[in-house]
């Protein structure tokens, strides 16, 4: 090949390698911005809140929940799984549920609405229950590691209606999740890549 020849393919290295040292500070620049655009997005995720603990099923809205409740203990006796709790140094001293220790587990008959004495505690259908809704994080799951873990979805109360699997992606479907927490206590990963956000955290939002 002749020199002339070799002319437009050393151009073409020319401006190639000119395109790449123009290029490069924009590609570190837009490292630390993807970074931040991940944070960002992290925030638009609902966080719980330990002041805004998980409530029974039926719970009256968070502060007249408080007002009614008369700290009796029955609800906690008539749970058949003994997922509600009562601590006076906790949750504002009334009836609620730790999800990472035991859940809701929709039991027939909803025995703690019907035992409650002061109101607190509503009877409610299964479908009209809201105590809050799971959320899913991806960077902890297994499935994002490649392993076939569908554990949430096999274990809820509620089933497909509540959350399913979707492109190999959890789903959980805000209209029928309960918030009941059993997806929650039985995931494998710690920390939980499923927690329930409980409707006194979305309300305060």
């Amino acid at each position: 090949m002749s020199p002339d020849q070799n002319k437009p393919v050393a151009r073409r290295r020319f401006f190639r390698m000119g395109l790449s040292e123009l290029l490069r500070p924009l590609a570190t620049a837009a490292k630390p911005l993807e970074r931040m655009i991940h944070e960002i997005g992290k925030l638009d995720q609902p966080q719980a809140r330990p002041d805004l603990p998980l409530r029974p099923p039926g719970s009256l809205p968070e502060a007249q929940f408080r007002q009614t409740c008369r700290r009796n203990g029955d609800c906690v006796r008539a749970c058949p799984v003994q997922a509600i709790r009562i601590d006076p140094a906790k949750a504002g001293g009334v009836p609620f549920i730790d999800a990472d220790s035991a859940a809701c587990v929709v039991c027939s008959g909803l025995q703690c609405m019907s035992v409650c004495p002061s109101g607190a505690l509503r009877p409610t259908s299964i479908n009209d229950i809201d105590m809050g809704t799971a959320v899913w994080h991806s960077s902890t799951c297994l499935r994002t590691t490649g392993q076939s873990c569908t554990i949430c979805i096999d274990k809820c109360p509620l089933g497909s209606a509540a959350i399913e699997l979707k492109a190999g992606r959890v789903a959980v479907i805000p209209l029928g999740c309960i918030g009941c927490g059993v997806c929650q206590l039985e995931c494998p990963t710690d920390p939980k890549s499923i927690v329930v956000i409980p409707i006194a955290a979305k309300t305060a939002r």
